[in-house]
């Protein structure tokens, strides 16, 4: 018997500006399945995951996430969805100026009630998987642009997620660099059966997943 969609959006549309960004959007995704979202810049890709996390709430239409449908508009259980199964590596990154590294990567495990001394032991591995290993004591102001972005991708898997929601995770990151974050994302994901949805205007990033989709016209289209 097939397992149901981990998330599921149905007929989802959202009005921004006086103009429909998405409309009549569905979308189905399995815990395991790793999927790009491509198009051009503009065409509401990021609105999509924001819509997806409970950062904001769709116009009509229904998302589902693990058989339950996501409450629009509730700030508290939308926060409680991203603290315990989701991981988001934001395209602005988002990182705490005052946390060190390895608190910044903790912080999901710490919200969680995971005791300090594992959360950070946890965080340092993982910054050592990005190749950021020794400077969790380091500050934020201290990266470049590339390091930041290997931080966030280290917080969002921190927690082992059911759903990763990526918006550009390797879009400072040299070549050999992304095939690295690439690789820590399909080992952390294979490890917990989790999904990952995210967006890339990377050839190298879109063909690390099982499937392509084109959002145009607020519609998501095969390819």
């Amino acid at each position: 018997m097939t397992a149901p969609p981990l998330l599921e959006l149905a007929q989802v549309g959202r009005r921004l500006g006086g103009r429909w960004v998405l409309r009549g959007l569905d979308l189905s995704l399995r815990a395991g399945e790793r999927v790009a979202l491509l198009g051009e810049s503009g065409s509401g890709k990021s609105t999509l995951l924001n819509l997806v996390a409970g950062l904001d709430a769709p116009d009509e239409g229904r998302i589902r996430f693990d058989g339950q449908i996501l409450p629009a508009g509730n700030a508290d259980a939308s926060a409680a969805l991203r603290r315990d199964a989701l991981g988001f590596v934001f395209q602005a990154f988002h990182l705490i100026a005052h946390l060190t590294l390895a608190q910044n990567v903790a912080v999901p495990l710490l919200l969680q009630g995971c005791p300090r001394a594992d959360a950070l032991a946890r965080a340092d591995a993982l910054l050592a998987r990005v190749g950021l290993g020794g400077r969790g004591a380091g500050l934020p102001r201290e990266l470049s642009g590339g390091e930041q972005q290997r931080v966030a991708l280290a917080r969002a898997l921190v927690h082992r997620p059911r759903l990763v929601l990526a918006d550009e995770p390797t879009g400072n990151l040299d070549p050999a660099t992304a095939a690295r974050a690439l690789r820590l994302i399909e080992d952390e994901i294979a490890a917990s059966g989790a999904a990952l949805l995210m967006v890339t205007h990377s050839t190298q990033a879109a063909g690390f997943c099982d499937r392509r989709l084109t959002l145009h016209d607020g519609i998501l289209r095969p390819g």
